[in-house]
């Protein structure tokens, strides 16, 4: 297959150095049906965010600093003030009068926190297993925020690493219950504001991509419009919702806040995953490579799949939805020879039922394929685990996130015979265009190539605020 990618890109500029930024000519698919057309528009490199590392520090420090008091705040609202009110709302929820530790929050250095853990494990508030995962991933966090060579680092650290780890003690002692569509939990206390600021600091925006703005921009003008979009998209890291939300909040903050994730059952399960995953807008669903981890839940799966499906059919019926869902059941790994990362082969099934939910919502549909590179600062396991509680690795890194135009099934369709031939050069059309999107990602990204840099763009003088 010959394939070469238009792709335009907006440079992030933040707290590290070199920068880079990109390009390209044409799409040449001659496995695509000739009718399906990829000229894209060029992308221009964006200048986002310039500021002194200096004059960031002071200003980065002093607004985390700010958020952990007014995070210990809206937590200990959150105790006295989240109860049956919002849990109607929402579908699930706490107990509304829990005795909660404010051992975190209280944490005034490193020592402070860590020793917290083991205080609250003393106390059997927290499982040691839970604990010793909680001091690692303490450790790893640290690690990675002082490698943005930030001067404030230690301090960035602790005030997120005390807030999340209040978060989870939180959940351990009052354990929050997810319904099929979950919406993001923005007050009393704002967990999509937590996972924003959590992930920031890890992010290296001097070599971070977002490809095809004006794409971005039509889908925005569509959801406007009442329409629906569905991004068929690969899957990297716990921190996908995130990424995508950090690169977008400042060109299509709407898109940012406003997208439903597709998300497997493991990460409203963990105790480390789910505060943040409380900040997201969710269908939850069980993935398919985990549906047999226990023999004897898979009808149940199988229902409770069946139960989001309709879930999501009445939400696309109010039309301005917009739904990521990863077709691949899971996260990209690294091929175990080569060890080069690709976007996983995509579940023509999984793909075919977004088709159809767009197709039958009442309101005009759109699918396009979206592309994501941001395995460098959450990697996952080598190989799937079926148990709960995995080993985070993190690191500070440029990331990358590329859509390219919308693809038809009707377009693809054309020179099948029959629908499972059809359902499968639709899904493997949208693998293409999501593969070859990430192959210039990662050029970009990893210096692969050189990447002419450009002037051209928008200036957001305050990326971390």
């Amino acid at each position: 297959m010959s394939t070469s990618l238009p792709l335009s890109f907006c440079r992030f500029r933040g707290t590290s150095t070199a920068t880079r930024a990109p390009f390209l000519a044409s799409v040449k698919c001659s496995s695509l049906p000739s009718s399906i057309s990829y000229s894209l528009i060029p992308f221009q490199p964006l200048q986002l965010f310039r500021s002194t590392a200096k004059t960031m520090s002071r200003s980065f420090s002093c607004v985390f600093y700010s958020l952990k008091t007014k995070a210990m705040a809206e937590l200990g609202q959150d105790k006295k003030e989240y109860g049956a009110a919002d849990a109607a709302s929402n579908g699930g929820g706490r107990r509304p009068e829990v005795e909660h530790s404010r051992t975190f929050l209280e944490a005034r250095s490193e020592q402070e926190l860590i020793s917290g853990i083991r205080k609250e494990v003393e106390a059997k508030r927290l499982p040691p297993t839970v604990a010793a995962g909680m001091e690692e991933l303490y450790q790893n966090y640290r690690n990675a925020v002082f490698q943005s060579g930030d001067p404030a680092a230690a301090e960035i650290a602790l005030s997120n690493m005390a807030v999340a780890f209040d978060c989870v003690l939180l959940e351990l002692e009052d354990p929050f219950v997810f319904e099929p569509y979950h919406k993001a939990l923005r007050e009393p206390f704002d967990y999509y504001m937590f996972g924003q600021n959590y992930i920031r600091p890890l992010v290296d925006f001097r070599n971070s991509y977002l490809g095809n703005l004006s794409f971005f921009n039509e889908i925005e003008e569509k959801l406007k419009q009442g329409h629906n979009v569905v991004l068929i998209s690969n899957h990297q890291s716990e921190a996908d919702p995130a990424i995508i939300a950090l690169l977008l909040e400042k060109t299509n903050p709407f898109i940012a806040e406003n997208m439903i994730y597709v998300a497997g059952d493991r990460v409203i399960t963990d105790p480390l995953c789910k505060p943040f995953s409380m900040g997201r807008n969710l269908i939850c669903v069980y993935s398919k490579k985990h549906m047999y981890d226990v023999p004897e839940h898979v009808e149940m799966k199988r229902r409770e799949n069946t139960r989001s499906l309709k879930e999501m059919a009445l939400l696309l019926r109010d039309g301005t939805k917009i739904v990521w869902i990863a077709p691949s059941g899971g996260r990209d790994r690294p091929d175990s020879l080569t060890e080069e990362w690709h976007p996983e082969p995509f579940d023509s099934s999984s793909v075919d039922n977004m088709r159809r939910l767009i197709r039958h919502s009442g309101a005009a549909g759109h699918i396009y394929p979206l592309a994501l590179l941001c395995y460098d600062i959450m990697p996952p396991p080598p190989k799937i685990e079926k148990e709960i509680g995995e080993k985070r690795i993190i690191a500070f890194h440029g990331v990358g996130l590329s859509v390219a135009q919308k693809i038809c099934p009707l377009e693809t369709a054309a020179a099948c015979k029959k629908s499972e031939e059809a359902k499968d050069a639709y899904a493997q059309a949208l693998h293409r265009s999501v593969t070859e999107q990430y192959k210039v990602l990662k050029r970009a990204i990893h210096g692969k190539q050189g990447l002419e840099a450009s002037t051209a763009g928008v200036l957001l003088s305050q990326p971390w605020i």
